[in-house]
């Protein structure tokens, strides 16, 4: 009797360690399974992003990077009244800017007038904004007037020139930042 104890046991331990093999290979096998459709994933949205914005030469882009989608330029002139501020934007067929999204960020001291623009908006049901004016004729400007608070005027004022646009086939570019300097002019006594 004493024999077969220890081969039961023995059988018994072999049993147990069997079953902790199979589930360690089972769950080995699943981890594997879940990190290579993690990687085919992940691969499959890097390609979805590449055809959107053709990073790959071999696919043509369904959209234009946001640099080419707008241009923007932004000069000054000083006029009587102050600097006056105009912002270009070179709008690429298919692709509109909302009016409402055109911001300017400036320092402590400064002021500036509501934008004028050179075309009339037009309304968009938009699938984020809802019912908003947006541009989308080739070229917009507008145009602004930039003083000093103390009537002195001011070099090299960091301005934050703020705007976003999207494309008409649907897909909203992130808010665009554009960081420059302008001289403002003293106001003439």
């Amino acid at each position: 009797m004493s024999i077969k104890t220890p081969i039961i046991k023995s059988i018994a331990v072999s049993k147990r360690t069997s079953k902790k093999s199979n589930v360690l290979a089972l769950a080995i096998m699943s981890t594997s399974v879940m990190m290579g459709s993690s990687m085919i994933a992940m691969t499959a949205q890097a390609a979805s992003l590449g055809e959107l914005f053709g990073n790959n030469s071999a696919t043509k882009s369904k959209f234009l990077p946001v640099d080419r989608a707008f241009q923007v330029d932004s000069i000054t002139n000083t006029t009587s009244k102050g600097t006056r501020l105009s912002i270009t934007f070179d709008i690429t067929p298919g692709h509109y800017v909302y009016k409402n999204q055109l911001t300017l960020n400036f320092p402590k001291g400064v002021s500036a007038t509501p934008f004028a623009f050179n075309q009339s908006p037009v309304s968009i049901d938009d699938p984020t904004f809802g019912k908003v004016p947006v541009f989308t004729q080739k070229r917009m400007i507008a145009t602004t007037m930039l003083t000093t608070n103390n009537g002195k005027g001011a070099k090299n004022a960091p301005l934050v020139i703020g705007w976003q646009g999207c494309a008409k086939a649907g897909l909203c570019y992130p808010p665009e930042k554009i960081k420059t300097t302008v001289d403002i002019a003293a106001k003439p006594k």
